[in-house]
């Protein structure tokens, strides 16, 4: 039965059962020690998704122990004072529960999903990795290994792997999303114990993370047991304010050639655009749809369908605490120059610039966004991340009711207009990604 549990679980989370259509309830308050809770009751399905959010990522490491809040992500599942190394997962595994977590430039995120009646276990375990994690010599050499598998089988040995790490390299001189969030092995070889140990007790402290939970909970049942495994633990005493410098202007543009082991060829350019929240990268993201978003887009169809010059094509921002970047990436058809596809490319966002959108498509456009902003909220660990979201990068956990306001107000004029000031030459950084030769 627990099996069978199990797999319902994963379609859950994967498979949403549920459409949420209405204004999303939430009741949220503050621990004394700064925890920030969030709680969405729902008893749609007798499941809950229990989440935590460290308001830690790539960029607060320091330049010469870079990969840390990814390394930690790895190494928070070691166990802690009173769970054994290693069953952090037996402990959900057996009440038919899962678990993962994910690291970007700006946050870690950790979440649990199980039945409500098992409420309780994924607080305790949640608490024990902010109070008593393992960071101990064990762990941290068992994660090395780890990391840097997963480093060989996701970037040195994957097609286009390294594509992320080139780009922003490029695209930034002093910010710290200049390095990869995976990291440098050389750094995670080069820490010591202190290193790790100062990242935890700095970062990983109740008064940088929020406490999400969605799903069939009580509310005053679920705030009595937060208030047991989490009122007691101590406020973090270390500074967390961002200490790099912003990112200058581009002044110009950055190109290069990257020869990797890849069989077809591929062009990547990178435009340097505003921080989430700011009314310029809703208008980039809806730029970003109109470009490639499904096989109608403007670019799939003048790529693929028309020239058949590629045999892919994305054009997608990347949503970041500061300003980020928007990363047009096309691979190339056997025999097919890249340059043939940045003229087209370069053509199409010039078409843009020059030529109004038709109502028609600026229709479809809207439909599309407002469609995928209606399925990120349909499944309990979606909401979760999403309340946490809000309130950690946007100050303003309501967003998840009102945040399609800002895209709907975007005009075909706003589009245009960041065509105009972000899609230009002077603020790209462009790729050829081209195989190694024999």
């Amino acid at each position: 039965m627990k099996k069978i549990f199990f797999y319902l679980l994963i379609m859950f989370l994967y498979f949403p059962l549920f459409s949420q259509t209405g204004k999303i309830q939430f009741h949220e308050y503050e621990l004394s020690n700064g925890l920030h809770v969030i709680l969405h009751e729902d008893h749609t399905i007798p499941i809950v998704a229990v989440s935590v959010m460290y308001h830690v990522g790539s960029k607060n490491e320091n330049p010469e122990r870079t990969g840390f809040a990814h390394f930690f992500e790895h190494l928070m599942f070691e166990g802690s004072k009173y769970i054994k190394r290693g069953e952090f997962d037996k402990y959900l595994q057996n009440v038919g529960g899962t678990n993962n977590a994910n690291t970007n430039q700006d946050r870690t995120f950790y979440y649990e999903i199980l039945p409500s009646n098992n409420l309780e276990l994924a607080l305790w375990l949640e608490s024990e990795r902010m109070l008593h994690a393992n960071v101990d010599s064990i762990g941290i050499e068992t994660q090395r290994q780890v990391v840097k598998e997963e480093k060989r089988q996701r970037v040195d040995n994957q097609p286009y792997g390294g594509l992320m790490q080139e780009t922003f390299k490029r695209a930034y001189s002093v910010h710290p999303y200049r390095w990869p969030v995976i990291g440098s092995m050389d750094h995670l070889n080069a820490a010591s114990f202190d290193d790790f140990k100062d990242f935890y007790n700095t970062f990983y402290v109740p008064n940088n993370a929020v406490l999400s939970i969605a799903g069939d909970l009580n509310i005053d049942e679920a705030k009595a047991m937060i208030e047991k495994y989490f009122g007691t633990i101590p406020k973090g005493s270390k500074t967390l304010a961002a200490n790099y410098r912003p990112e200058p202007y581009l002044n110009g543009e950055v190109r290069d050639t990257v020869y990797d082991n890849i069989q077809l060829p591929a062009y990547v350019e990178a435009y340097r655009i505003p921080a989430i929240g700011t009314k310029d990268f809703y208008s980039a993201y809806m730029l970003s749809q109109l470009l490639s978003g499904g096989n109608s887009s403007r670019l799939n169809k003048k790529l693929i369908d028309e020239e058949q010059s590629a045999v892919y094509v994305g054009s997608f921002p990347f949503p970041l605490e500061d300003p980020g970047i928007h990363l047009v990436f096309a691979v190339a058809n056997m025999g097919v120059d890249a340059k043939k596809i940045e003229n087209t490319i370069h053509d199409e966002i010039n078409k843009i610039k020059e030529n109004p959108i038709s109502d028609q498509e600026f229709q479809k456009l809207r439909n599309m966004v407002e469609s995928q902003f209606v399925s990120d909220n349909t499944s309990m660990v979606s909401i979760a991340e999403n309340l946490a979201n809000y309130k950690m990068f946007y100050g303003n956990t309501n967003l998840i009711n009102t945040e399609l306001s800002n895209f709907m107000a975007v005009t075909k004029e706003d589009i245009q207009k960041v065509a105009f000031n972000y899609f230009n030459e002077k603020n790209r950084v462009v790729l050829y990604y081209l195989p190694k030769e024999n």
